[in-house]
């Protein structure tokens, strides 16, 4: 066994997660099962590299890209309209390149932000750019540049709103993502979608500036 093979075995065996193989009383099976799955686990982290590589990757989401899930069991599938509550939670997203398969996962600037709403509930400019309610936010905040991943009741308003965990900033999904709380200097950048296929696609690159200052 190579010094990777027996350190990742090594790794393995000190979690103590029973996997099945704690009650094998063959020392050769054992090691084998345990290199097997070490090698498994590089295996996939070489694979999730490889397509973050990929040529596209770090390209801003594009005219007719479609959004898939960027984290949980489903991650890497398409998002549907009907994935989505009213009301949210909202879901973290991926640009996908539908000709290419390509994800654009390989620049976290790229994370977005997707919830549905009650289409009263958006002002004109959001409705604008909205699916049937639907709505995507870069997930990057615009004041330090850390994501996002609060849905809580706002301090100053009365319906929940994004908030991010650095410094406390809060963002309005109904209207545009202005900043209704903290120190955050600008509104999220808003990305135009619509429903089709069942799928949502979107229609035009970001509007507004991706990230903080200092993320470019």
């Amino acid at each position: 066994m190579s010094e990777s093979d027996h350190s990742a075995t090594s790794s393995l065996e000190d979690t103590g997660v029973d996997l099945g193989i704690g009650s094998c009383s063959d020392p050769t099976r054992r090691r084998l099962i345990l290199t097997a799955l070490a090698t498994g686990a590089c295996l996939a982290a070489r694979k999730s590299a490889a397509e973050e590589d990929r040529p596209g990757s770090e390209e801003r989401p594009q005219q007719g890209d479609v959004l898939v899930f960027s984290e949980g069991e489903h991650a890497g599938e398409v998002i549907k309209p009907q994935d989505l509550k009213l009301g949210g939670p909202p879901v973290h997203a991926w640009p996908k390149d539908p000709k290419t398969s390509v994800v654009r996962s390989g620049s976290r600037l790229n994370e977005i932000l997707v919830v549905r709403l009650d289409p009263a509930e958006l002002d004109d400019e959001t409705r604008g750019r909205a699916a049937d309610g639907i709505v995507a936010y870069s997930a990057i905040c615009s004041h330090a540049g850390c994501s996002i991943t609060g849905w809580l009741k706002g301090a100053d308003v009365d319906h929940d709103v994004f908030k991010c965990p650095c410094h406390n900033s809060e963002f309005d999904p109904r209207q545009s993502a202005q900043v209704v709380f903290g120190p955050a200097p600008r509104r999220l950048a808003a990305l135009p979608l619509s429903a089709a296929d069942g799928s949502l696609a979107v229609i035009a690159t970001f509007v507004g500036k991706v990230g903080a200052q200092q993320a470019g």
